[in-house]
C-alpha cells in the first residue's frame, strides 16, 4: 500500500515547457522595467523644466543627460523584448510541430496494422474469385435467355414497350344482361269484390282499462273485472 501511494506520477511538463515559461517571465520583467523607465523619463523631464525656471541650468543639464542614458537603455530593452518574443514563438511552434509528428507516427502505425490484416496475395485471390463469380453469373443469364442475339433482345424490349402502351380491353357483356328483368303485368282487370262485415275486425264488448297516476309519477292500469 505504501509503495502505491508513494509512487509519483510522471510529470507532463517537458523541458520545452519550462523554457517557454522562463522566457515569458523574462519578457514580463522587461516590460515592467520599461514601464518604470518611462515613468522616470517623464519625471526627469518635468524636473529639468522646473530647474531651468529656477535658474539651475547645470543641474537641469545633468538631469537631461541621465534621461538620455535611460532612453538608450529603453531602446536596448525593446530589442531584447523582440528577441525574447521571437524565441518564445519558435519554441511554441516547435511544440506544435512535435504534436504533428507524433500524430503522423500514430497514423502510420495504425495504417501499417490495417495493411497487415490482408496480404497482396489474399487481395489478388479475392479479386480473382469475384471475377469468376461474375463470369459464371453471366453464363447462367445467357443460358436462361436462350442465347438470343442482340437484335432479338431489342425486338423483345420493343414488344414489351408496345404491350405496356396498349389499353386493357374490357370483357364483353351480353346485351340481354344490361337491363334487369321486370315481372309481367297482367292485362286483365283485377276482379272487384264488395267489402262485408266478416272482413272487418271484432270490436271488444268489455270496458277499456283505466289509467291512474300515483304520487311518484308512475302509471297504474286498472283492469275491469270480468
Amino acid at each position: 500500500m505504501g509503495t502505491i501511494f508513494s509512487k509519483k506520477e510522471k510529470s507532463r511538463i517537458t523541458e520545452q515547457d519550462k523554457a517557454i515559461l522562463a522566457l515569458k517571465k523574462q519578457r514580463d520583467q522587461l516590460k515592467q522595467y520599461q514601464k518604470r523607465i518611462n515613468n522616470n523619463l517623464e519625471k526627469d523631464r518635468e524636473l529639468a523644466k522646473k530647474l531651468l525656471q529656477e535658474g539651475k541650468k547645470d543641474r537641469a543639464k545633468l538631469l537631461l543627460r541621465k534621461k538620455k542614458y535611460q532612453e538608450g537603455l529603453l531602446d536596448q530593452t525593446d530589442k531584447q523584448l523582440d528577441q525574447l518574443e521571437k524565441l518564445t514563438q519558435d519554441l511554441e511552434f516547435t511544440q506544435v510541430e512535435k504534436q504533428v509528428i507524433d500524430g503522423l507516427k500514430v497514423g502510420n502505425d495504425a495504417l501499417q496494422r490495417a495493411n497487415s490484416i490482408f496480404s497482396v496475395e489474399e487481395i489478388e485471390d479475392l479479386m480473382l474469385e469475384t471475377q469468376e463469380a461474375v463470369d459464371k453469373q453471366r453464363e447462367i443469364d445467357t443460358l436462361i435467355s436462350g442465347q438470343l442475339s442482340e437484335s432479338d433482345e431489342d425486338d423483345v424490349l420493343k414488344e414489351l414497350d408496345a404491350l405496356l402502351l396498349e389499353e386493357p380491353e374490357l370483357p364483353n357483356v351480353p346485351a340481354d344482361k344490361l337491363e334487369p328483368e321486370l315481372p309481367n303485368v297482367p292485362a286483365d282487370k283485377l276482379p272487384s269484390q264488395p267489402i262485408t262485415d266478416d272482413m272487418l275486425p271484432d270490436v271488444p264488448t268489455s270496458d277499456l282499462p283505466q289509467v291512474e297516476k300515483s304520487d311518484g309519477g308512475a302509471k297504474k292500469i286498472a283492469v275491469a273485472a270480468s
